[in-house]
């Protein structure tokens, strides 16, 4: 994908879930929740405070997030789904 978001706009890909239940049953894809984790993909420059000073990003790409359920716009880009979202949206860097 080549694609440089702008300003403190992030671009994630959402992370796959199990569509399983803990007895095996396969559930279809429209039943299933999307899920609120995803790895960033893509950050812009940051964004300018009110001193006109550039502010960097807290995240980079290939960190794993977690963001709220309606954060983000999708869009998608060569058949994949990816969502737009600024920092701010952004709730946590998952660790291992």
């Amino acid at each position: 994908m080549k694609i440089r978001p702008l300003s403190d706009r992030v671009i994630v890909k959402r992370m796959e879930e199990d569509v399983k239940t803990a007895s095996g049953i396969v559930l279809a894809s429209t039943a299933v929740e999307k899920p609120d984790t995803g790895e960033v993909v893509a950050v812009g420059n940051g964004k300018v405070n009110n001193d006109g000073k550039l502010q960097s990003m807290s995240v980079k790409v290939g960190d794993k997030v977690l963001f709220g359920k309606y954060s983000g716009q999708t869009f998608k880009m060569d058949g994949q789904e990816y969502l737009t979202m600024r920092e701010d949206d952004i709730i946590g860097i998952v660790e291992a």
